[in-house]
């Protein structure tokens, strides 16, 4: 298996996800918060797709990492990079919880997903696909200077709108 690389900000830890991060996140998807994004689904499900996340690790050689506050050790939610099979591109994608909702929480965990994805990874393009209906997701992906790319349907979620992320060195 890939090891996981731990990224750090000012004040957030991006690791590994564990076990112990799954409470939180069955609860995440048990609610309305997670309507965006594939859910409301049961624990069993949400316990899968933990396990998928740490699966994509280990076939991609990258995935996404548990966002958790450095001050009190709260898991945020799951940040980083993406790119299943059917996906036209690799991306960048978020899910927090409502306690990091409105705290710049995702905003700083892409930045530095989308760092280590340009520099450690040398990806040289990303893009996030966002429901349309998702207007905070729309506005962090434009926070982030990605812009309205395109369109892909997903077998599960129906239409999503992509959305391009400026080239490395664009951001240089």
């Amino acid at each position: 298996m890939t090891a996981i690389p731990v990224l750090t900000t000012k004040r957030l830890t991006l690791r590994a996800p564990t076990e112990a991060d799954f409470p939180a996140w069955a609860a995440f998807y048990a609610g309305e918060r997670s309507t965006m994004v594939g859910g409301p689904v049961s624990a069993e499900q949400a316990w899968r797709g933990l396990a998928a996340e740490l699966g994509h690790w280990a076939l991609k050689g990258f995935g996404r990492w548990a966002v958790e506050q450095k001050a009190s050790g709260a898991f945020c939610g799951m940040v980083g990079l993406w790119c299943p099979q059917g996906w036209p591109e690799p991306e960048i994608g978020w899910a927090t919880t409502a306690a990091a909702e409105g705290r710049g929480i995702a905003l700083e965990a892409a930045l530095a997903a989308r760092s280590h994805a340009y520099g450690a990874l040398g990806w040289t393009t990303a893009i996030s696909m966002i429901n349309p209906a998702n207007s905070r997701s729309v506005a962090l992906a434009t926070r982030m200077g990605a812009a309205r790319g395109g369109d892909f349907i997903h077998e599960r979620f129906g239409p999503m709108g992509i959305w391009r992320h400026p080239a490395p060195e664009i951001l240089q």
